[in-house]
């Protein structure tokens, strides 16, 4: 045993700590680059009347889009400079060209809607009568009232005006988005493509305004998947054609690129088109266009582009100004980085995975309002998406009413994502027997020792986010995988009525439609509030993925490897938590790892190879008289034994001290104080004075996971003044696995891994 130890001692000398690779774009890289961005705007801003330089013939243009965008990158409306901004807008008097219309309307709608009501109600009154009537471009906007023949630039801002007040309750005629609608059907190009004016060229901007204007007028008329008939809901309904927005997709994935608007000149309109490409990916809920991450690529390339010294961004032509042309940069990066709440996992070759196709889009809108967080969701192709694409989304939604056909690789995937932190919302909508029957049958093949259980109201999946209305309950059946439950079913329709779960249906329901639809939107929150515990990483933040079976490697002078200790108190119920620990060890540390995972009992001689031992569990347990002596066997020889309660769990922790006191009746068992060496960076690890802990707490009707900061606490036994047994009261095991939720009380990941790599450290240089 102290052999061992010596060679590993030695590996680490050896290996060092890794130098840190040249690493592709990142969160941090992002945020960065916005902030240099805002402090830009910020310094071109009057201070005399809180604007910015305009042009001459679009008076509070330029003001409303820098304002937007410092919006959209964070910056509160409470912000002196916002306000100052917002003071200016309204001292304009009544603007009368549609951008600026447009942009002001933006602008209201993102800082102060109450407050700024009638200015609102007021643009949206000019909008709607500044909309082409007559026979040429009927249904476009022009310049002004007065000015022009209307173009798709112009019609494009006036739509997202409009869709922006009709979501914060302004009403907009259902005439007004059939017109536009209409126009922009009939403007479409044989290819799925549009241009600016007729005969002008198609281009990627208008392209981008183009699925922009489909979305947001097809959303407000279309008859909709579920539709309320007599007072009562309908769902699967026929789905109307979606061929339009299709072909144009298609035809900007052919082209697509950020570095150029396709089809424009060079450099023409670029920033301009990054801003509709943000759209098009966020209403669509497309990660890839073209096979490209549109918002990857986009933001690579602004952050490498942008002035180093003052943070600006320059362009070509119309979007020359330093000022626009940063706040067109502002609006893509900060918009595309929205948090991924979900996705819709796309499977089959039809579309059976999409029978309600507003439904996500609107129950995510729904948590955007709970959470006071801007969110976005997304589609995965399952036959195409690898896992770690998979990983990009903390939930995915699986849906249908056809048996499902997925491939052993999708099948496969599937397993691995869930196993790697992943969680699966499915649903059988349109009494899908079918459907139901073979998600069964998957789930067996995937977790045959557990089965779909129907969930308790105990369970926080009922409260995690708000009471549900006792009236309007749907079946919930769970499995129970690693530390959660990580896939929640319901048998029956819930994204019908989130698909209903729109403004103006809500506001138009019969009493009892409208209650069960908030039923059924506050089950789905509460699903995704115990999937993610409200805690979501940013866009480009690339999740760890690891494999550990197979992956290994030869245990020599620079491989360490970590064995689990066996009980019957849930010995292997977070099976990747010492994988991903030795896999955190391998890119922060340079250690070289061996990730196998392998369970020993305390009587296995096998266990006296390894110097580390792992041991954690959720539920009480007791070792054989045999395994007690292993076990004092093992440490006496130099062995070393660390682990925690997995959620605090009280009764393993009891069970655990018990059987050290059992084991060693004369060893010392002690709390280690805040300054023992295995909280310093003394062994090569981190300084850790201070750790964010979760802990659940009822309030509101739900459950939140309260943080707060304490002093690290971790326990230990004293074997002839070694520190033998290192135990953490507290949760690491689910945090390390990712999978901690709502109901677990414990360290939150990045600290549970700075422990788990300062007591690695510190076991292997005793």
């Amino acid at each position: 045993m102290s052999g061992m130890r010596v060679l590993l001692i030695s590996g680490l000398l050896v290996w060092g700590f890794a130098q840190p690779a040249a690493a592709e774009i990142d969160a941090q890289a992002v945020r960065r680059s916005i902030q240099r961005a805002i402090a830009y705007l910020r310094s071109e801003q009057s201070k005399v009347n809180g604007g910015w330089s305009e042009r001459t013939s679009f008076p509070g243009g330029v003001t409303a889009l820098c304002t937007l965008a410092l919006l959209n990158a964070g910056v509160s409306k409470d912000d002196p400079a916002v306000q100052a901004a917002l003071n200016n807008l309204r001292s304009l008097g009544k603007p009368d060209k549609t951008y600026v219309v447009a942009l002001q309307t933006l602008v209201f709608c993102a800082a102060e809607p109450e407050k700024s009501r009638l200015l609102i109600n007021r643009n949206v009154r000019w909008l709607e009568t500044a909309q082409i009537s007559g026979a040429r471009n009927k249904g476009a906007w022009a310049y002004s009232i007065s000015q022009g023949g209307g173009d798709k630039s112009n019609s494009q801002f006036a739509l997202l005006a409009l869709h922006e007040a009709e979501r914060i309750g302004v009403k907009v005629s259902e005439q007004t988005w059939r017109l536009a609608r209409a126009y922009w059907l009939n403007e479409q190009q044989e290819d799925g493509s549009w241009s600016y004016f007729p005969g002008s060229g198609s281009t990627g901007s208008m392209v981008c305004a183009g699925v922009t204007a489909l979305v947001i007028s097809s959303g407000r008329i279309s008859a909709g998947d579920a539709r309320i008939v007599n007072g009562r809901v309908q769902c699967c309904g026929e789905q109307e054609d979606n061929d339009a927005i299709e072909r144009a997709l298609q035809w900007l994935g052919k082209r697509f690129t950020v570095s150029s608007n396709p089809g424009a000149n060079i450099g023409k309109d670029w920033l301009y088109y990054l801003y509709g490409v943000e759209r098009v990916g966020r209403l669509t809920g497309r990660r890839f266009i073209g096979g490209g991450d549109w918002y990857r690529q986009g933001a690579e390339l602004l952050v490498a582009r942008q002035d180093t010294l003052s943070g600006y961004w320059k362009g070509v032509g119309r979007e020359s100004p330093p000022a626009i042309a940063t706040s067109f940069a502002l609006l893509f990066l900060a918009k595309g980085r929205r948090p991924v709440l979900w996705a819709k996992l796309k499977h089959g070759n039809n579309n059976d995975w999409n029978r309600h196709r507003s439904s996500v889009h609107h129950l995510t809108r729904h948590v955007e309002k709970l959470w006071k967080n801007e969110l976005t969701w997304q589609v995965v192709d399952g036959q195409a998406a690898t896992v770690e694409e998979l990983l990009q989304t903390p939930v995915l939604f699986l849906s249908g009413r056809e048996a499902l056909r997925f491939t052993p690789q999708e099948e496969d995937n599937l397993k691995t994502y869930l196993e790697q932190g992943g969680f699966l919302f499915a649903e059988a909508c349109c009494n899908g027997e079918a459907f139901d029957a073979s998600f069964r049958e998957l789930m067996q093949r995937i977790f045959p020792d557990s089965a779909l259980r129907l969930l308790p109201p105990d369970h926080p999946v009922w409260f995690a986010e708000g009471k549900v209305d006792p009236n309007y309950l749907r079946p919930l059946y769970g499995i129970d995988a690693c530390c959660r439950t990580s896939v929640v079913y319901c048998p029956e329709d819930l994204s019908c009525y989130w698909e209903l779960a729109d403004r103006q249906t809500l506001e138009q329901s019969p009493p009892a439609v409208a209650q069960e639809i908030k039923a059924c939107l506050t089950i789905g929150a509460n699903v995704l509030a115990y999937a993610t515990n409200r805690q979501l990483r940013e866009k480009l933040d690339t999740p760890a993925f690891v494999i550990s079976d197979g992956d290994e490697k030869t245990l020599d002078r620079a491989t360490i490897e970590i064995v689990k200790l066996s009980h019957g108190g849930g010995a292997d119920d977070a099976p990747n938590a010492v994988s991903n620990l030795l896999a955190k060890a391998e890119q922060e540390l340079g250690l070289s790892v061996n990730r196998r995972r392998r369970l020993l009992a305390p009587t296995d001689e096998a266990l006296l190879d390894y110097p580390l031992a792992y041991v954690h569990g959720r539920r009480s347990f007791r070792f054989q008289p045999e395994e007690r002596r292993a076990l004092a066997r093992y440490l006496e020889r130099g062995g070393f034994l660390f682990g925690d309660a997995i959620c605090a769990s009280q009764p393993f922790a009891a069970a655990f001290r018990r059987e050290m006191a059992a084991i060693f009746p004369d060893a010392e068992w002690i709390s280690l104080p805040p300054d023992h060496e295995i909280f310093s960076a003394d062994f090569g690890g981190f300084q850790i004075k201070r750790a964010s802990v979760r802990s659940p707490q009822k309030k509101d009707g739900g459950v939140q996971g309260k943080i707060s900061s304490i002093a690290p606490r971790l326990e230990g036994l004293l074997l002839e003044g070694r520190l033998a047994v290192v135990f953490s009261p507290l949760d690491l095991s689910c945090a390390l696995e990712k999978h901690a939720s709502l109901d677990c009380k414990g360290y939150l990941q990045a600290d549970a891994e700075r422990l788990g790599l300062n007591i690695l450290l510190y076991a292997l240089q005793q």
